[in-house]
Parts: structure tokens; sequence; C-alpha cells
């Protein structure tokens, strides 16, 4: 498909967040909330974390093993909710399925330590995402750079991280985008290969911006 037939509209996205009913007070409250709580509330602690942790390279970007961590004591714990990588689901169901089954080994193990208060409740939130074109397409990858470059961090979280479940692929919009229209499969899936854990948002547009430079011979 030639690139003008299908331009890339770049979006950005604001969230409205509410603190819902449902809290944790100890590991096994919250293996029991995350049986019941909305998948809103899922994307919110694991796929929305990584756009609110942005600037962080060590830590945890999931609220779920952050909460681990800091409110629980519980580090072996915090490192395998952590080590859930976002970008291989396609799906809240796969992903809450996998956060409980690592919150009910632990406890299984560890009873009845597990039952202890936490230092601070776990408090269940989701965020009402609003989306709004940004008045600029893209029909050549010189185009598409160019936008890139002008984005901000809710911009390129949208279209490189949580466009996974929109799209219900392992890739990105980026990715989708070069591989689709523009026939750069090498090149879509050289971005789609970028660290989102190990690179700030600003660091993961910079590598994107200098492999599109690459492709374009700069």
């Amino acid at each position: 498909m030639n690139g003008t037939e299908r331009p890339f509209a770049f979006f950005t996205a604001s969230q409205l967040t509410r603190i819902g009913n449902q809290k944790a007070m100890n590991l096994c409250e919250l293996r029991g909330a995350l049986e019941q709580c909305s998948d809103a509330s899922i994307f919110y602690h694991t796929f929305q974390s990584l756009g609110r942790y942005h600037f962080l390279t060590e830590g945890f970007s999931s609220d779920f093993a952050q909460w681990a961590l800091a409110a629980c004591n519980r580090p072996a714990l915090a490192e395998k909710l952590a080590s859930l990588d976002i970008r291989e689901y396609v799906s809240i169901a796969d992903l809450r399925r996998d956060l409980i089954a690592e919150v009910g080994v632990y406890c299984d193990a560890h009873s009845p330590e597990v039952q202890r208060p936490a230092f601070e409740p776990f408090f269940f939130c989701e965020a009402l995402e609003v989306t709004q074109p940004l008045g600029f397409e893209a029909r050549t990858l010189d185009e598409f750079r160019d936008g890139l470059a002008r984005l901000g961090h809710a911009s390129f979280h949208y279209h490189f991280i949580t466009s996974r479940l929109r799209l219900h692929l392992r890739t990105n919009d980026f990715s989708a985008w070069m591989a689709g229209t523009l026939g750069r499969e090498k090149l879509a899936q050289q971005v789609n290969r970028i660290d989102i854990y190990t690179n700030t948002i600003e660091g993961a547009q910079r590598k994107l911006l200098a492999l599109i430079d690459a492709e374009l011979g700069r």
C-alpha cells in the first residue's frame, strides 16, 4: 500500500482518575480484589502506570509490584509481579489471570504472614481515557519522523504502549503503520523491540528517531 493512501494520524490522550471502592489491606485481600476489580483498574495499575513512571529506568512501573515492595516488604513477590511484561499481553483477562496466579502462589507459600496488614492499603483506581487528534498527519516516513519529534509523553505512551490492547497485537501503532502502510517491516520490527522498561519514554522516543534516521540515511 502506498504511504499516501493511509496517513498516520497523531493523537494524544489524557486520563481522569477515579478511586474505586475496593482496597486491599494485605496480600490475601489483594488476591481477592484482583479477581473482582474492573478491567479498567487492571489497565490503570499496569499499562497506565508505566506512563506515570515514564521518567524511571529502575524500580517498578507496576503499581501492584510497587505496593508489594513498599507497603508489604515482599521484594520477591514484587519482582515476580514486575516481571509480567505488558508487551506480551493483548487482553486484560490474560494479564489479570497471571497477576492472580503470581499473588496466589506467593500467598499459599507464605501463609499466614501474608495476612499481616500492609504499611498502607492498596486503593484500586481506574481512569477515563480521553483521546484527541493533534491535528497533523504523516504520509511518508520523512513526515512521520517530523511528527514523532513533536510528540509529548502522553501521545507517545498512547501510540507506543497502550495501543497494544487496542490493536490486540503484540505491536504498537507506529510499527503497525510502518509495516502495513509503508512496507518497512524490518524497521517496524526494530521499533517494536525498543525496551520500554530500560528506557524512559523520552529515551524510547530518541531511539525510535535514531532508527528512522538510519532508515532514511541521515
